[in-house]
């Protein structure tokens, strides 16, 4: 009787469940964090209040930083499971059981099953690899169609030049996937993919790689897209949201936004701890290996290319957000892959400098797990000997918040300890296994830390503003954030549209004839309202201080 564990069938229906377990359970245990994850739900949630899916809005105005597809899922999302947590972050769950899915098959095609596994394995294994998928954020949707269209694009440099048909339609797939991504998230995706295909001409010393015929037929799913809608979005609203979002993207690449600055070595330190354990193992894999194909060089070729463009492609641009480099998921675990596939065949090996050092920063890491917990639950006797140095009176404040730690929850820390010694022990006889230990129980963390650290590290960090905002919902008032920039009060509040155009007048709202009551929630570092009569303050909690201005009679 044949063994039901080759059907192709059979793996992708486990790995559809798995990556089901991983990503889909309890979305909905943490409040969305301001300012990405809110900004979409809302966008979404307010084209369902109005009915309006082509505009993406924030309070009720037209938003022209982001296409609108990732809010269509979501707004699909919540038609599905309310105006909720759980409906903003399931499109991406979908998305990472697709994305696994997706490297299993290609891995298999690529190499062999055991390949399109171990991808599997070290991207859900991975630290921010896997917890992108468990976000509010369109960064995991919009990496995979990117990712889809390079990985369409190494194909199709590697067919025959005699292979027309199969030529043509590689090109016009690359390019639907190109065209889908920036509907998702705008032209940076061509940006990428064009430098990705320019550094390899130049990789192959400017070789005829592409016909004319194929970069036409790749570029025009992106043409039909961005002449669409924003030809569309001309003739409705006029040049004001074209020049708006190109103004936008431009700033983004000039100046840090809205205070996202960084250092030009940023996205390696957020790419070298943020994908651990994968990482460690993507530096094993620049060794040169003379088995591969012809069509495996390619493929590994375009990958390094892509991340490489990425990397250095958001070092130089000003704004430095953590989530700008997530592109490089892809191509830094597929060759992490690679080096376990290699391992595997016994073509490489792990030399001991390089588990030592997994070692060691997974026991930093550790360390960071166990102290954490730790450190809240014991504060008061510490915090009065440090107070003195924390400068920031805001972030002291949310120390300093009263919520419950059992101490309990370091030994997720511990677990992942005992789990990094068996991967070390475990690797002087079978590196394989080792492997999976290792990324397996990385999983298993980030699951634990998750579900039972991060609602409490919510709660300190914005949970008395939510908790405020939640109670306004349905009161005739208006709400909103003072001194800093949030989304929350427009999602937890869950405004309605048709109000007052006069409310978008700051001026007013402080000092006009109001028609209702406005509360303010601001940070205790602000002082703008302390002398201003107008303006009385309700309570303070957690470094946040509630005000409230009534109508004058």
């Amino acid at each position: 009787m044949k063994s039901p564990y080759g059907n192709p069938i059979f793996i992708n229906s486990c790995i559809v469940v798995v990556a089901a377990l991983l990503f889909t359970p309890l979305l909905g245990e943490v409040h969305l964090f301001d300012w990405d994850e809110i900004n979409f739900a809302e966008s979404a949630r307010e084209m369902l209040a109005t009915n309006d899916f082509y505009h993406v809005q924030i309070n009720y105005q037209i938003f022209w930083e982001k296409p609108p597809l990732f809010m269509w899922l979501q707004s699909l999302s919540m038609t599905l499971w309310g105006v909720n947590e759980y409906a903003a972050r399931f499109p991406n769950a979908i998305m990472g059981i697709i994305t696994l899915v997706v490297l299993f098959n290609l891995g298999k095609k690529l190499y062999d099953e055991k390949f399109g596994l171990f991808w599997c394995i070290v991207y859900a294994g991975s630290f921010l690899p896997h917890f992108y998928f468990k976000s509010g954020i369109i960064d995991p949707t919009f990496n995979l169609f990117i990712f889809l269209g390079i990985y369409s694009l190494a194909g199709l440099s590697a067919l025959p030049k005699t292979s027309f048909k199969k030529r043509n339609q590689k090109a016009l797939i690359a390019g639907v996937f190109i065209a889908l991504a920036i509907l998702t998230k705008g032209p940076v995706a061509l940006l990428v993919s064009g430098l990705s295909i320019l550094i390899y001409y130049a990789v192959k010393r400017f070789v005829e790689i592409f016909s004319i015929k194929e970069l036409l037929l790749f570029l025009l799913p992106p043409f039909v897209i961005s002449v669409g809608w924003f030809g569309y979005g001309y003739i409705v609203d006029g040049p004001f949201f074209v020049d708006a979002f190109t103004a936008y993207q431009i700033r983004l690449f000039k100046t840090p936004d809205a205070g996202h600055g960084g250092f030009f070595g940023y996205h390696f330190v957020v790419l070298f701890l943020g994908c651990f354990p994968a990482s460690m193992y993507f530096f094993k894999s620049f060794i040169k290996q003379y088995s591969d194909t012809s069509y495996q060089r390619t493929v590994k070729v375009w990958m390094i290319i892509s991340f490489f463009v990425v990397l250095i492609l958001f070092s130089i641009v000003k704004s430095k957000i953590i989530h700008y480099s997530s592109f490089c998921y892809f191509p830094l675990t597929y060759l992490a892959a690679y080096t376990l596939h290699k391992i595997y065949m016994r073509r490489l090996y792990l030399r001991k400098f390089y588990k030592y050092v997994i070692l060691f920063i997974g026991t930093l890491m550790c360390i960071a797990i166990v102290g954490f917990p730790l450190l809240m639950k014991y504060k008061n006797s510490w915090l009065p000997t440090v107070k003195p140095y924390i400068k920031d009176p805001f972030a002291l404040a949310n120390i300093e918040a009263h919520y419950y730690w059992s101490g309990w929850e370091a030994m997720i820390g511990v677990f992942y300890f005992v789990c990094l010694i068996v991967f070390v022990v475990l690797e002087n006889k079978n590196s394989i296994a080792a492997a999976v230990v290792l990324y397996t129980s990385t999983a298993i963390t980030l699951q634990l830390i998750l579900y039972i650290i991060m609602p409490n590290v919510e709660r300190h960090v914005q949970g008395a503003a939510i908790e405020f905002y939640e109670s306004m919902q349905g009161k005739d008032a208006y709400v909103e954030a003072a001194g800093f920039k949030s989304f929350a009060p427009l999602f937890y509040t869950k405004k309605k549209p048709g109000y007052n155009p006069e409310s978008l007048n700051e001026d007013w709202l402080r000092n006009g004839n109001i028609d209702k009551p406005v509360y303010y929630v601001t940070k205790i570092t602000n002082k703008e309202f302390e002398n201003n009569p107008k303006i009385h303050l309700i309570y303070s909690k957690n470094g946040f201080c509630f005000y409230k201005r009534n109508v004058e009679q």
